[in-house]
């Protein structure tokens, strides 16, 4: 995946894609790299659902729509297949990133090398509070979030990661979508709409746990279920 930047991938005209399989192509891409890593030049659809969690027919779908069929009794190609990917995911080039908040959340997103690595390398740091405007966080300056207009401009960047509290997650993403962002990524604990033509991902953590703790209490009390159930059911 070296030398994104220098690349000039010609790219065809788009196809309809499910949302569903799109969210299913970066779980695809890192299992592709573990294999090309490992030098795997080949895989089934199988043993590449068995590593991404699905099962084999939804496999062959999903790559169906990028005009993958693979050879019978060989599987596929695991180089072209992850070129495949990435080019449909609009990884063979970088998008630049901006982070507004530099938090706790922020600052450990600011410092996590993965994003750079994937492609998306992150280009500044802003902020409202003037007490952090001026410091640096990995070599980045952090500058006031009234700045984003020219950020903006100066970078291309056409994402945004929202790690503010949740009071200002609307406003930053006002004032993002005002500057130019057309995609964000909202980190923070709040509903943030957006206009139409805009992508906008939401990663709560919270929401998160919740639901690892309904399977947790599951996983541990299935006799206290079971009566619940029950009792339930009389009358």
């Amino acid at each position: 995946m070296e030398g994104r930047a220098a690349r000039s991938v010609k790219k065809p005209a788009a196809r309809h894609i499910p949302e569903a399989t799109v969210a299913r192509l970066p779980v695809y891409v890192r299992t592709l790299l573990g294999l090309a890593d490992e030098k795997t030049s080949t895989i089934s659809s199988e043993r590449l659902a068995e590593l991404a969690g699905v099962n084999a027919a939804q496999v062959r779908k999903d790559l169906s729509y990028l005009g993958s069929y693979g050879t019978r009794g060989v599987g596929y190609d695991v180089e072209y297949l992850l070129f495949q990917m990435s080019r449909e995911l609009g990884l063979t080039h970088d998008w630049p990133v901006i982070i507004a908040g530099v938090g706790n959340l922020g600052r450990a997103l600011a410092n996590y090398g993965g994003f750079g690595e994937r492609g998306f390398p992150v280009a500044a740091l802003v902020d409202a509070d003037p007490k952090k405007v001026g410091k640096a966080i990995g070599g980045i300056e952090i500058r006031h979030v009234d700045d984003l207009p020219d950020i903006v401009a100066e970078h291309h960047a056409a994402i945004g990661i929202i790690a503010t509290p949740a009071a200002a997650a609307q406003d930053v993403a006002d004032r993002m979508v005002a500057a130019g962002v057309s995609s964000i990524l909202n980190f923070a604990p709040a509903i943030v709409t957006v206009p139409d033509g805009m992508s906008l991902r939401k990663v709560d953590l919270a929401v998160e746990l919740q639901i690892l703790s309904f399977y947790q209490q599951r996983r541990t009390e299935p006799d206290a279920d079971r009566t619940v159930a029950s009792a339930g059911g009389e009358g």
